[in-house]
Formats: C-alpha cells, structure tokens, sequence
C-alpha cells in the first residue's frame, strides 16, 4: 500500500553568499584552526626527544612561526571582510550585524525559541543568517579583534617590524605581559565551543529547512520556496540608498517608433 504523496515544493535559486564572502569564510576558518592548534602547542609545549643538536632543532621556533603567519592572514582577511561588508550584497551588509530594528530583534526571540529552549519546532525561514547568527557573528568579529590586539602585544617584544609595535600600548592596559597571555589564552577555547556550536547548527538548520546551507558556502547558491521569497524574514539588511543606485542597472533605451 502506497503512503501519503510527499509534499510538493516549489523552490526558487538565490546567489547568497558572493565570492569575497565564501573566500573570507573558509580563509577565516584555517586561520582559526591554525592558531587555535599553534597557540595551544605554545601555551603547552610537548617534549619531544630528540638525539640532534639541539641547535638543529628549531621545531618550536616553527610553530611559532606558522602561528605568527596565521595572525598576519588573519588581520588581512578580516580587514577585507570590513570592506566587503559595505561594497557587498544586502546579505553581507554591515547593517545585518548589529540588532537594531524591532524585525530583527523579534528574529532573535523566534529563533532563541527555535533552537535553543525548543519552544517551537517551526524553523525561520531566511536566505541570508538569521538575526541572531548575525549577532554571535558580531561578537566573533569583537572576540577576532581582542584577539589580534593582544596577539600583535604579545609579538612586539620579540619582532622589530613596524606592524607589532602599533600595539605595544596594549600590555600596560592588563598590568603585565603574563595577563595579557592568560587572557589571549582564554578567548582560545571561546572560538572552541563557537566552532562546535557553529558546525552542529549548521548542520541542523540544513537538515530542517532545506536551504541548502552547507553547499551555499561553496557554491553560494541558497534556495527558498518562491511563497516565502517575498517575506521580510527571508531578506538581508539593504545597503545604504547611495550603494542601491550604484548598483542598480540602467533601463534599457526605448525602442524608437517605426
């Protein structure tokens, strides 16, 4: 015996995340991995036996190294994602990330119900991160910054480039090197459980609503069905009215009359 007909839907393609966005995304996520691995070997350095010279062995000096390499791409790639965050799609909109319309903080409530107290199992419908993805992302982006200040402050004293003494000033505002170090060291396991919270909603959201949301961060495409395309929820925050007139096409001439 056949069962019930699956439901039919009618789902329409969007171009979501644009190229700089998904190049920033996955840059961002090595360096993460990178310095989050590197940091940890330095706060925690394993003895390893070695029947070299120690003079030889610079293994340490390395990951050093590549910690420091990390910190400058991801200074970089940061620095990018400001500027894409006002030359970019409404999606990638700096105005996205901070709670600042009543829609959005209503947005906020219904997916607190949603995903975290289980309220409600009926999922918000967006195209672009949900208001309260975008402002965990607001934090990140604060928690990337207090990162690099305090970074670059811990690099200066042993670097004569220019870019690391910017940030001397930073030491003298925790008291010493060594609670600069222990602070730096905390936010460490901050973007820890961000990562793991990150992939498992990531995941969930795919699986329930359909959007396409781990292959969007590849290919960029997301998809919605077309009855939801004209909700506000499913929309990004638009640039500014000057960035809409930039972009904006110009209308085609007029055909002359024969």
């Amino acid at each position: 015996m056949n069962g019930p007909a699956p439901d039919s839907h009618d789902f329409q393609r969007v171009y979501v995340w644009e190229q700089p966005v998904r190049w920033f995304h996955w840059i961002n996520a090595a360096c993460i991995v990178t310095l989050g691995v590197t940091g940890w070997m330095i706060a925690h350095p394993p003895a390893l036996m070695n029947s070299n010279e120690a003079s030889f062995s610079y293994w340490f000096g390395s990951v050093r190294f590549v910690h420091f390499v990390a910190a400058y791409v991801l200074l970089v790639n940061f620095l990018f994602r400001l500027y894409w965050s006002v030359m970019g799609n409404k999606y990638a909109n700096w105005r996205n990330f901070f709670p600042l319309t009543k829609a959005q903080l209503r947005q906020i409530g219904d997916v607190l119900k949603v995903d975290v107290l289980q309220f409600s199992n009926k999922p918000v419908e967006t195209l672009g991160h949900n208001s309260m993805a975008y402002f965990t992302y607001t934090a990140t982006g604060l928690l990337t910054i207090f990162q690099i200040l305090t970074g670059f402050a811990l690099y200066a004293p042993t670097s004569a480039a220019w870019l690391p003494q910017l940030f001397t000033w930073v030491t003298p505002l925790f008291g010493s090197e060594y609670n600069v170090r222990i602070f730096h060291y905390a936010a460490l396991w901050l973007f820890v459980v961000f990562t793991i919270v990150h992939v498992y909603l990531v995941f969930y959201h795919d699986y329930v609503e359909g959007h396409g949301v781990i292959s969007s961060i590849v290919g960029g495409w997301k998809f919605m069905e077309k009855n939801q395309m004209a909700a506000e929820q499913a929309t990004g925050m638009s640039p500014f009215p000057w960035r809409q007139r930039r972009k904006a096409k110009p209308a085609p001439p007029a055909t002359p009359p024969a």
